[in-house]
């Protein structure tokens, strides 16, 4: 926990392939220095323009399933054949010192984590209409046809989970959809619990003050 006593937050953000999750949070870390990002773990092979450590830890299968042994994942998930997986240790340190994190996974890995951080907000993001979302993947020009369909088909069901969510956000557009986003983030952080604890000193001051007045 940090020195002044106040923990930070999960944040869950969940989106069908092409939803404008992945554009939408480096945003929101760029706008917000507050807020870091968990690096998930993946057995998917890199891409180009992606770097070890940054986009996601590259490990092997088999290295993966050790860790899902030793139980060091918060969540995991098999998507279209390859691991993903959340690093539970360093999730729980950053939101005990304090720090606010996004976590970027499925509805899959989302339920998980609800499971054992009831407390997190959820947040789930979906494009405008089944065309856009189309239109979004093949624009891409990085995944082969049948796995472009197959990605159609899995939003499809994946937005069936939408009510499993704290909150939605349409990406009608981008920069109105970084509002929102910000916008749930900023109201979770002036919560009573939160600004207690954040501002712990001032309202001692304050009740100390009117309570001599009073006297």
């Amino acid at each position: 926990m940090s020195q002044s006593g106040e923990t930070g937050t999960l944040f869950v953000i969940s989106a069908p392939s092409g939803a404008g999750k992945t554009s939408l949070v480096a945003e929101m870390l760029h706008a917000d220095q507050k807020l870091g990002v968990s690096v998930s773990h993946t057995t998917r092979p890199m891409r180009e323009g992606e770097k070890d450590g940054i986009n996601y830890h590259f490990v092997s299968r088999e290295e993966f399933e050790a860790m899902i042994g030793r139980g060091d994942f918060l969540e995991h998930a098999d998507v279209f054949g390859n691991y993903y997986g959340t690093s539970q240790v360093w999730v729980r340190e950053m939101v005990s010192s304090g720090r606010d994190v996004i976590l970027e996974i499925d509805w899959q890995g989302a339920a998980q984590v609800r499971r054992l951080i009831p407390e997190c907000v959820s947040i789930f993001i979906v494009p405008p209409s089944y065309e856009t979302l189309r239109d979004r993947l093949v624009g891409r020009g990085t995944d082969a046809t049948e796995v472009m369909e197959r990605r159609l088909s899995e939003a499809r069901k994946e937005c069936e989970h939408v009510g499993e969510f704290d909150y939605l956000v349409v990406n009608d557009g981008f920069q109105e959809a970084l509002t929102d986003l910000l916008a749930i983030v900023r109201s979770q952080r002036l919560r009573i619990a939160s600004q207690q604890a954040r501002h712990s000193r001032l309202l001692s001051g304050l009740i100390e003050t009117s309570e001599s007045k009073a006297r």
